[in-house]
């Protein structure tokens, strides 16, 4: 478990965050650089991060995961980039396996439904060319609900699932802890059981994953800016996801299961094997 972040520092990004938010309705500019400076400087950290996840890219492996998303994906607020949920998820894999897999990684830092459906398809679908992914995550939305427009989140996240297989992974939309976007966050998250149950992909319940931590998680498992994850806030979004991907890593091994178990002529075994899964 990664450690938490201390109170007294969650206090104090929350009290930034805040008057960041006073000071760019009173028009009073410079303090409101100021109390930004913890965002603009984990914004500094993009392209580092995104390089960061293109050499990931290039390490092979004997499972290939396929993530998409927005700066969660990432890791902005991680105090490295294999931090985040994808990196913990995919560090989980390769232990529950006992080998390294490859890991593509295409979500994008301040990507709402909207770019996702346009810039990341197109490339996860180059991907998918080269190698089909056995297992595919989504997690995005969080970036449309500043400007929230439910139709055309339905119609963007309609087209992303549509173009993802079968046992793609989608979560809802994390709590923000903000009481005047809580009744946006659940009709998003309404409209991606709606279309996630059509299509009859798996759904994971990030939304009350993130609400039960509660105020101790809003001082203790948040970054700098007091918006992004930070280490430990990760960890309990990987934690949400790990059920559903452990689900799919059985299925990609029971039928590997099945042989060993009948042995190489295909009559069962006289000892059962250990499980790789």
């Amino acid at each position: 478990m990664y450690p938490a972040r201390s109170p007294l520092l969650g206090a104090r990004a929350l009290a930034l965050s805040a008057t960041a938010v006073v000071a760019r309705r009173l028009g009073l500019e410079r303090l409101r650089e100021r109390a930004n400076r913890p965002l603009m400087e984990l914004a500094e950290m993009q392209p580092v991060t995104a390089a960061w996840w293109r050499e990931r890219r290039t390490r092979p492996g004997a499972l290939h995961y396929l993530a998409l998303g927005d700066s969660t994906a990432q890791g902005i607020g991680a105090s490295v980039p294999g931090r985040s949920y994808v990196g913990q998820l995919a560090d989980r894999i390769e232990a529950r396996l006992g080998e390294p897999i490859e890991v593509t990684n295409l979500g994008v830092s301040g990507a709402p439904s909207a770019l996702c459906a346009r810039d990341q398809l197109p490339r996860a679908a180059k991907a998918l060319a080269k190698r089909p992914a056995d297992l595919v995550t989504l997690a995005i939305g969080a970036n449309d609900i500043a400007d929230w427009e439910p139709r055309a989140f339905h119609r963007n996240l309609a087209a992303i699932l549509d173009a993802l297989p079968a046992h793609a992974i989608v979560a809802e939309l994390p709590c923000f802890h903000l009481p005047w976007n809580d009744r946006k966050v659940r009709e998003a998250n309404a409209i991606v059981h709606t279309l996630a149950a059509a299509r009859g992909l798996a759904v994971v319940p990030l939304y009350a994953a993130t609400r039960r931590r509660g105020l101790r998680g809003i001082l203790t498992e948040f970054a700098a800016d007091a918006f992004h994850p930070n280490d430990r806030g990760y960890e309990v979004w990987a934690d949400a996801f790990w059920p559903l991907v452990r689900a799919r890593l059985d299925e990609i091994r029971a039928p590997e299961r099945n042989r060993r178990a009948r042995g190489d002529d295909g009559s069962r075994a006289s000892a059962a094997l250990p499980p790789r899964i």
